[in-house]
């Protein structure tokens, strides 16, 4: 499970938009790559609209926004279109990069057990390195407490 100070895993991951995007297409630059359970689901649409919401202001500090779920590139779309999306939507098909980020993880709901996503945020640097991790996220708040971050790198 990576934490702070360590390089970020590598992953490579198509996106909606039609383009790869990878820990070597992001070197130079600071992103957030954070990851949400399911696309069009409240707590999921939510945060990618504040996401999107707030993108401009992500942008005046150099930090690209990147959601990710194991949602195909179709479904992205869709998601993309219905909210207005702005952020960077990739497509996790076979659960790779959240394997190596270690998000997929065992959840319980209404005492069933399943494996799923657990949302989480990874504010990396240009080097590739984390430099805040939040798990467990709960989408009130987690917006801005992320931006403030940013700001500080």
């Amino acid at each position: 499970m990576p934490d702070v100070g360590e390089k970020a895993p590598e992953f490579n991951m198509p996106t909606d938009g039609g383009e790869d995007v990878s820990l070597a297409s992001l070197k130079g630059t600071s992103f957030v790559i954070y990851f949400y359970p399911k696309d069009n689901t409240p707590g999921c649409t939510t945060e990618a609209i504040e996401f999107s919401e707030k993108l401009e202001e992500f942008d005046k500090l150099g930090v690209k926004i990147i959601g990710v779920s194991k949602d195909s590139l179709k479904k992205h779309a869709n998601f993309r279109e219905k909210h207005g999306l702005k952020v960077i939507l990739a497509a996790d098909e076979d659960g790779a990069t959240c394997e190596a980020f270690g998000v997929w993880v065992m959840k319980k709901n209404y005492g069933r057990e399943y494996m799923g996503i657990e949302r989480s945020s990874f504010l990396i640097d240009g080097d590739g390195v984390i430099r805040n991790v939040w798990r467990k996220v709960r989408v009130k708040g987690h917006v801005d407490a992320v931006l403030e971050a940013a700001g500080d790198l």
